[in-house]
């Protein structure tokens, strides 16, 4: 009896959502040859605004992967094909895909395929289901299974790769006349699987991005690195002990010390010219909006140093009290500037420059900055003024570990009204910081340090920082935003003040 199979599938890079055309493969989670299941997650891309895995809709093998690791895909690019095992016959055989099968085909949904049919509605409605840390709820796993049976579909590593060592050529070529001897049908399996493994179809082990970027900026073959962490998985420190000791070995190598570099003749010296790194994800849109910012925002910026030692003693009663949330000073400057905006609403606003009007917005939606491994964010926390001191700190808390993890949706990116930046935790004191298109205003805090100051007409050592505010003067004149920052600096000294607006 002849035995049915399905077509193949082409599954296209789906719309992530927020208006996202590419995203950049970071690394693939399974391999050409691969069995896969409907919903396994197949892919790792970064986007503009977070890093996403992307599950596949279809179950079957593993047949092409479009782009490689390290590649820009727009959206509704071909990104994988899979194509569905045999069905077997009344016989019991089953047959697997043909080499001539193996062309770029349109993407049909089985009809009895209700788990891929749903996935594909799905994403056709801009689902949020494809984020890290979410799942579309009805996945089985995402564990990889392998193929034991060898695929007979052309291999799609490229020629470079092909290319073994002796000793594999070797070992394949005494397979292949082993199985030869035995028979055509009993030597395929070897054969394919020795040819596998000469074009490197194994997936990649798990590694974050970050570790991957250090290692092929330093040279450092990720596959030779011996991992320390959990379930085979290399860490950064993995990579700087090779970064250390392939630099140690090159130091003490015999050609190195015994042979003196000859001085370079001006006739033959040649230059590369300098590294040219693209602008890619998080780094280029972080770019594009601080460029739009100084191009489009006509923004000036105010200072004022202010004794916080006040708010210190607050912060210390605070953690006394027994809340269970810890409240850390980035969580009462943004309680003292929730505060201020409902005083100078006119700050809390964005710019409509192509119908020229200014939107006043009710609720504050409170950004911070966030420096992480892939760069800085700006997560947003929303209906700030809803929110007491302590809930504050804990949603505060909350989307710093998941900035930090790579874990932020997209949507918790965007639709700030007003962003605060602690830059003091770099240890500088002050700068002229970039308002975060398309919000109005920012203010800056600097690192708190010792200095004289005087109190009550005494001198002595307070704790001072700086606070930098800058501001859209399509907005407001100065005096509005001289009057926030006032009232936020007498905050700082006074945290009493702000029993007024409890």
């Amino acid at each position: 009896m002849t035995t049915a199979t399905r077509p193949e599938q082409l599954f296209r890079l789906p719309d992530l959502g927020e208006g996202l055309t590419e995203a950049e493969i970071v690394e693939w989670k399974v391999a050409v040859g691969d069995t896969v299941t409907v919903d396994q997650v197949v892919v790792e891309v970064e986007t503009a605004k977070a890093a996403v895995e992307v599950p596949v809709p279809f179950a079957g093998t593993v047949l092409r992967l479009h782009a490689e690791a390290g590649s820009a895909l727009p959206v509704g690019e071909p990104l994988i094909t899979v194509g569905a095992e045999a069905l077997a016959g009344a016989d019991g055989s089953a047959h697997g895909p043909r080499p001539e099968d193996a062309g770029d085909a349109p993407d049909p949904v089985a009809p009895g395929d209700a788990a891929a049919e749903r996935y594909r509605e799905e994403e056709q409605a801009g689902s949020g289901n494809v984020l890290i840390g979410y799942g579309t709820g009805h996945g089985p796993t995402t564990s990889r299974r392998r193929r034991r049976r060898a695929a007979t579909f052309p291999s799609t590593a490229p020629a470079s790769v092909a290319a073994a060592p002796d000793t594999l050529s070797a070992s394949a070529s005494a397979s292949a006349s082993a199985s030869a001897g035995a028979g055509a049908g009993a030597g395929a399996g070897p054969t394919a699987a020795a040819a596998a493994a000469a074009t490197g179809t194994h997936a990649p082990r798990a590694i974050s991005p970050l570790v991957r970027r250090m290692a092929r900026d330093h040279g450092v073959d990720i596959a030779g690195v011996s991992p320390s962490g959990p379930a085979g998985v290399v860490l950064r420190r993995d990579v700087e002990q090779a970064i250390a000791l392939a630099g140690r070995t090159t130091s003490q190598s015999p050609a190195h010390q015994a042979v003196a570099p000859a001085p370079a003749s001006r006739e033959t010296t040649t230059t590369t010219g300098p590294e040219r790194i693209p602008l890619r994800g998080v780094r280029r849109a972080v770019a594009d909006k601080l460029s739009r910012s100084r191009t489009e925002i006509p923004d000036a910026t105010t200072w004022v140093d202010v004794d916080a030692t006040g708010l210190l003693q607050a912060k210390k009663a605070l953690e006394s009290a027994g809340t269970g949330t810890r409240v850390g000073l980035l969580a009462l400057f943004a309680r003292i500037c929730v505060a201020g905006l409902r005083r100078f609403p006119e700050l809390n606003s964005t710019v409509d420059t192509e119908r020229r009007e200014i939107l006043r917005h009710d609720e504050v939606r409170l950004g911070f900055a966030a420096q992480t491994e892939r760069g800085l964010v700006v997560p947003v926390v929303r209906d700030a003024h809803l929110m007491t001191t302590v809930q504050l700190a804990a949603e505060l808390a909350r989307l710093t570990e998941l900035a930090r993890g790579g874990n932020l949706p997209p949507h918790a990116l965007t639709g700030g009204t007003f962003t605060l930046n602690n830059y003091g935790v770099f240890g500088v004191d002050g700068s002229t910081p970039i308002i975060n298109h398309p919000e109005a205003a920012l203010l800056g805090v600097g690192r708190l340090v010792d200095k004289p100051w005087v109190v009550d007409g005494q001198l002595t050592v307070r704790k001072v920082t700086q606070l930098s505010f800058s501001f859209d003067h399509r907005v407001c004149d100065g005096g509005v935003a001289g009057g926030f920052l006032r009232f936020v600096a007498d905050c700082v000294e006074r945290p009493a003040t702000l029993l007024a607006d409890v």
